[in-house]
């Protein structure tokens, strides 16, 4: 039974990805002017191998930061089961290297140890958290939407990675909306390494030659509170406004384009695109209007629609305005099948993947 129990606590709890320090280096180059007199935090981050702590530490002196504080959380739901109650969640408080600035070695810094298990959620993470000024890290992708709603609440400034299936939750969606978080500069696959423990799967998946186990995730992004040259890059619009290439939505009123590079110049309506656009929103640009799923827009139709399979063939299932989803009529020149079909007329519709609802600003 407890080995049980350890296996489902591990499981459950797969939310260490461990940063490679030249994803890090990558993103944070272009915020280096954020950094100079701040408090930094990792709150998420073991200092004795966290990537984070290894680049503020380095370049403390370089960037001119004020103080480095580093967290460890300490998973003892694990340990319960393995017997484990030796290690303990710790924390670091770095100030630099006052005799020797050039120095790398950080061996004689003092490692504290918390009282609790160093969750960013405690009371202790959250005396830390008032102290600083910027939080930097790969907080758990599972608790992103709490995680995000502490920044908030205090009022912290933020650079921290996470999916970017996230821009659809409600919560996320709305600050982004609102102009409160938005987009660093890259996004995509990322490469992490895991625990021992993690169970191999059979995609984006290995052990290097050290034994060390990786995990591949293709959809990362960074988000922020940081103003940064990339959100006034305005997109190049180059593509006219026709009827055929961009069609109107069936229970929302406004048009679809399935790339974002192909929003067009002159049409002033209510447009959807891709949830990728966020990579590339400039508020001096566009205003984000909405997302277009179930609870997030006002359909202007419900009608009664039989499911089809993914060859376009009847299921013998049927939804309400398409599972809640924008669509439009099913094309001719469609790749994929239909996948819907009236239940009054026997018109055929697709339905329209996550869509960022945005108007051009006059």
């Amino acid at each position: 039974m407890a080995n049980k129990t350890f296996d489902a606590a591990k499981e459950n709890k797969e939310d260490e990805f461990y940063t490679q320090l030249s994803d890090i280096e990558k993103e944070l180059s272009h915020y280096k002017q954020h950094f100079y007199g701040k408090t930094i935090l990792c709150n998420c981050d073991d200092p004795r191998v966290s990537n984070f702590f290894k680049y503020f530490a380095l370049k403390f002196n370089e960037l001119g930061i004020k103080r480095l504080i580093s967290t460890c959380y300490k998973n003892q739901e694990v340990d319960l089961f393995s017997q484990n109650d030796c290690e303990k969640a710790v924390w670091l408080d770095y100030y630099g290297n006052p005799k020797d600035p050039t120095s790398t070695d950080f061996s004689t810094v003092e490692v504290k140890e918390f009282n609790g298990n160093g969750d960013f959620r405690s009371q202790e993470c959250i005396d830390l958290l008032k102290q600083a000024d910027i939080v930097v890290t790969n907080p758990p992708f599972s608790l992103f939407r709490e995680y995000i709603a502490q920044l908030i609440k205090y009022k912290k400034n933020f650079l921290i990675i996470g999916n970017q299936n996230a821009i659809t939750y409600k919560e996320i969606f709305s600050l982004i909306k609102d102009n409160k978080i938005w987009l660093g500069y890259n996004s995509g696959d990322m490469k992490f390494i895991v625990p021992d423990y993690y169970k191999p799967r059979t995609t984006r998946f290995w052990q290097d030659e050290n034994g060390r186990k990786w995990r591949s995730l293709g959809n990362i992004c960074w988000y922020t509170n940081l103003d940064i040259a990339k959100r006034h890059e305005e997109l190049v619009l180059y593509k006219n406004y026709s009827t055929n290439e961009f069609p109107n939505y069936e229970n929302f009123d406004g048009i679809n384009v399935d790339k974002t590079s192909d929003i067009p110049m002159d049409y002033d309506g209510v447009i959807g695109v891709p949830i990728t656009f966020v990579s590339i929103y400039s508020p001096d640009q566009f205003e984000i209007i909405g997302l277009g799923i179930v609870g997030s827009c006002e359909f202007t139709n419900e009608r009664k629609m039989e499911i089809l399979d993914k060859n376009g063939k009847p299921t013998g299932k049927f939804t309400i305005n398409a599972k809640g989803t924008l669509y439009r009529k099913h094309l001719a020149t469609d790749k994929k099948p239909a996948a819907f079909k009236d239940c009054e007329t026997g018109e055929l519709y697709q339905s329209i993947y996550a869509r960022i609802l945005i108007k051009r600003r006059k």
